[in-house]
């Protein structure tokens, strides 16, 4: 039976069998595939996700551990039950490590890392580190305290405490206005020192305002070049793509010139008598939205338009024909086929939103100030890429929610960019 079975097989004219040689072509079929695509693999790899890789990793990674340049001090206090302030032993192995700090000079480290959490407390811990190199013998419990009282809070050993491992959840806490208390429980931090969470709700509505004139303006210009015969619709387009022939920077600056106090737009406007003084254009959220709007108005009106161009006329025909009014064939015919286009376009336009840094540091106030601003200023006046890290995993798991929110209600399959 297997003579027989074996007889039937199908050779190639090689003599191989035909299901093997098939299998070795299929296998070389995708090896010159994965060969094609691997380029584009490798710039996604190294462009796109080993940085939010990174990011992520930042955002609980502390760099700064100071169980590094406290390691007897640390492991004093692992029997420390948080209650009240730690007794002689834990004070002794704190003035020894502040001894070897001193010679190591890191102290502005430690403080730098305690002053995240304890606002002032830098100084302090460079003063003490220095105060006790010079401590002959104990007790230093007494000693240490009357060199400053913020070694008598417990609040202090607490934070000492909890940062005795290098993973850590203080920046995301703190970039939700977050922090740990003395009994290391979850609290909001005070009025006074809270920010984070009105950037984020304020980003996120600048990038809806934004969305929504992108779509009420260039909704009908698209519209427009749909309908208009090719010739006249793309002299047109170019026009509309024009703002892509200049950089970013360049149209947010003339924009910037527009809006002054005594620009092109309060100039007009007073020469025309319509105002009597200049109006508060610049350095406002008016100036903010307006200078996005422009820049953001073809990434809406594009998708929307390559859309509309597939739409076949004789559809609105057909209903004009079967009764239906001007609006209603609009409305209920055309205006339906075109929400593949305008799903793309405004998420497209309120994805990138999210992101911008020049517009509204230059034509924005203090109280238009976005995300990637408090990230700029983390990572260049403060040198805290925890803190940048955290500010923008928060914004990415955000995001990552409302786009998941988007493709339920609205359906991502159903977009179409072309």
């Amino acid at each position: 039976m297997t003579a027989i079975a074996s007889a039937d097989i199908v050779r190639t004219a090689d003599g191989i069998p035909l299901k093997r040689k098939l299998q070795r072509v299929e296998r070389t079929r995708k090896l010159r595939a994965l060969g094609l695509v691997l380029p584009l693999l490798l710039f996604i790899l190294v462009s796109f996700i080993i940085p939010i890789a990174n990011v992520l990793w930042d955002s609980i990674y502390d760099p700064e551990d100071i169980s590094l340049h406290l390691p007897q001090t640390m492991a004093a206090l692992a029997g420390w039950d948080g209650q009240g302030v730690p007794d002689e032993p834990v004070f002794a192995a704190l003035v020894a490590d502040f001894k070897i700090v001193q010679q190591q000079k890191t102290a502005a480290l430690i403080g730098k890392r305690l002053n995240y959490e304890i606002p002032g407390i830098r100084s302090k811990v460079i003063a003490t580190a220095r105060k006790a190199d010079k401590l002959e013998a104990g007790p230093y419990k007494d000693a240490v305290i009357a060199m400053d009282p913020v070694w008598n809070d417990r609040t202090t050993w607490a934070t000492i405490k909890r940062s005795s491992t290098p993973y850590t959840w203080f920046y995301l806490l703190a970039a939700l206005d977050l922090q740990r208390n003395v009994d290391n429980g979850v609290q909001w931090i005070s009025e006074d020192r809270a920010v984070y969470v009105t950037v984020f709700v304020r980003t996120f509505w600048i990038s809806i305002q934004v969305t929504a004139w992108t779509l009420i303006l260039g909704f009908p210009v698209a519209y427009l070049l749909a309908s208009l015969p090719t010739r006249t619709a793309n002299l047109l387009m170019i026009f509309v793509l024009l703002p892509f022939w200049t950089s970013l920077l360049v149209r947010t600056t003339a924009w910037f010139v527009l809006l002054l106090d005594h620009g092109v737009i309060n100039d007009t406007l007073q020469a025309l008598h319509l105002t009597d003084q200049p109006l508060k254009l610049i350095l406002s959220r008016f100036g903010t939205i307006v200078a996005m709007t422009h820049i953001q108005l073809p990434f809406t009106l594009l998708p929307i338009y390559s859309v509309m161009k597939t739409i076949p006329p004789s559809h609105v025909r057909a209903a004009r024909s079967l009764g239906a009014g001007p609006f209603y064939a609009f409305w209920r015919v055309y205006f339906p086929q075109t929400v593949p286009g305008i799903a793309a376009g405004c998420l497209l336009t309120f994805i990138l939103s999210l992101g911008y840094y020049i517009t509204p540091a230059l034509v924005g106030g203090p109280t238009d100030q976005m995300v990637s601003n408090l990230v700029s200023t983390a990572i260049n006046q403060e040198n805290n890429w925890g803190k940048a890290a955290a500010l923008g995993t928060i914004l990415l798991v955000v995001t990552t929610i409302l786009f998941f929110i988007y493709n339920k209600i609205i359906g991502v399959d159903k977009m179409k960019f072309g």
